[in-house]
């Protein structure tokens, strides 16, 4: 069973998803900082070395508990101390969604933003319409990599961030897509970025703040 409250602290806890306990790690921000959201940030390919320690994703995570909001990160099933085994996404999205719905039940007031790196832009893109966050930002979404027949748009502000050298995902293939969804989210180019933005972490940070600053709610 989760937790009854959000916790007060940063530090580590586990979470219930549904093959069992989930590796998270709740960040507060400082309190004279602080706005009434809540940032759950997702990481990539759980297969190829990616967990919620991922640098781009505590960048994304610190870019978000900098504007104020607390921040959520946790480790899919199978990587850490989360249970179960890799889904393709599927046991995945029913796990962010549980989260998800814990976050709302603990936090009622808060705004929700969510947030994915590569494999996880996939699962928080595609759980998205679901989930109705306030916010959506999509880190080097993997286009082509992963079926995206059933997409529905989320209609909710969001944010895409693309690397233009990236050699795991068709930077071509974001911005086609992109191109085509409308409404059509805000993207931003990077140009000579690799996909795991080496030597451009600063950079991805202050775009995610730039982009997403506006729109959250005002300072506790």
């Amino acid at each position: 069973m989760n937790p009854v409250a959000f916790p007060q602290a940063s530090g580590p806890l586990l979470l219930q998803g549904g093959a069992g306990a989930i590796e998270a790690h709740i960040e507060w921000p400082a309190p004279a900082l602080a706005r009434d959201a809540v940032a759950v940030v997702c990481h990539p390919h759980s297969l190829h070395g990616g967990s919620m320690g991922n640098k781009v994703v505590t960048t994304c995570e610190r870019a978000l508990r900098e504007l104020g909001c607390a921040t959520l990160r946790f480790n899919f099933r199978g990587v850490g101390r989360s249970a179960g085994e890799f889904d393709d996404g599927f046991g995945e999205g029913a796990d962010l969604l549980a989260l998800c719905d814990w976050v709302r039940s603990t936090r009622p007031a808060a705004k929700l933003v969510l947030a994915g790196f590569s494999f996880g832009a996939f699962v928080s893109m595609t759980r998205a319409a679901a989930i109705a966050p306030q916010q959506l930002i999509s880190i080097a979404p993997p286009v082509g990599r992963f079926d995206l027949g059933a997409f529905q748009h989320p209609h909710c502000p969001w944010l895409v961030l693309q690397p233009d050298a990236d050699e795991v995902v068709d930077a071509q293939a974001v911005h086609a897509w992109v191109g085509r969804l409308q409404p059509a989210p805000a993207l931003v180019r990077f140009d000579g970025a690799s996909h795991f933005f080496h030597g451009r972490l600063a950079e991805l940070r202050a775009a995610i703040q730039a982009g997403v600053a506006a729109l959250l709610p005002p300072l506790a």
